[in-house]
C-alpha cells in the first residue's frame, strides 16, 4: 500500500526508459548507421501541466509539442477532466489509476510526431475503484465479481502496461513505416505510396 505513490511510478518509468536507451545503445554498436536520439532522461508531466502550458493546443497536439521539446516524456494523470471539461485521452475506470498513470512518448524526427511507446499504470485498490467508478459514472460495475474481489482485498495491488513492441522496433531501426517491421495487409493504395518512398512492406 505505501508503494502506491506517484514515486514508485516514476521509478518504474526511469527502468524502462533506461531499458530504451540501452537498446539504442547496443543497436548504434552493431550498426552505426542507426545513431541515438533519444535525451538522457526522460520528461515528466502531468496532463493539466501540459493544458495549462498550451491550452490553445489539442490534446495529440500538446503530445507532439512536448515530445519535440524535451525527446521523451512520460504523460501522467490520463482518465479524468481537465481544468478545461475536456479529458486528455480516455481510459477505463477500471484498470489504471487515473491518478497513477501515463503513457510514455518518445519524439520521432522521421515522422516529425510524438510515438507512444507504451501506456502505463499503478492499478486501482478499493478506495481508488470507488472513487473512478464513480467519476465515470459507472458505480453499477462494483457488483462484478472482479470488482468485488477488489474491493474485498481478494487480490494483490499490481503495476503493469504494454509496450507497442512493433512502434518500438519501427523507431529504434529509424523506419517511415510500420509495415516495415510489422507484417500485415496493406491496400493498393497504401502499397503503391509505399513503393513511390522506397518503403518495403513486409
Amino acid at each position: 500500500m505505501k508503494q502506491r505513490n506517484v514515486r514508485t511510478l516514476k521509478k518504474e518509468v526511469h527502468k524502462i526508459y533506461r531499458a530504451l536507451k540501452n537498446s539504442e545503445n547496443y543497436l548504434y554498436k552493431l550498426f552505426p548507421s542507426l545513431v541515438p536520439i533519444l535525451p538522457e532522461e526522460i520528461y515528466f508531466i502531468t496532463t493539466q501541466e501540459l493544458e495549462n502550458r498550451f491550452p490553445e493546443l489539442t490534446p495529440k497536439q500538446r503530445e507532439d509539442r512536448i515530445a519535440k521539446e524535451f525527446g521523451a516524456v512520460f504523460i501522467m494523470q490520463i482518465g479524468g477532466s481537465l481544468d478545461s471539461g475536456e479529458k486528455h485521452d480516455g481510459r477505463s475506470p477500471d484498470y489504471d489509476d487515473w491518478f497513477l498513470n501515463g503513457d510514455i512518448l518518445l519524439w520521432y524526427p522521421i515522422l516529425e510526431r510524438a510515438v507512444e511507446i507504451s501506456s502505463m499504470g499503478i492499478r486501482f485498490d478499493e478506495k481508488s475503484l470507488l472513487k473512478l467508478l464513480k467519476l465515470a459514472n459507472a458505480e453499477h460495475r462494483m457488483a462484478l465479481d472482479f470488482h468485488q474481489s477488489v474491493l474485498n482485498k481478494e487480490l494483490p495491488l499490481t503495476i503493469g502496461g504494454g509496450i507497442g513492441q512493433s512502434r518500438l522496433c519501427m523507431f529504434l531501426l529509424k523506419k517511415a513505416h510500420i509495415g516495415e517491421v510489422q507484417v500485415s495487409v496493406w491496400n493498393d493504395h497504401i502499397i503503391k505510396e509505399c513503393r513511390k518512398g522506397n518503403i518495403t512492406l513486409l
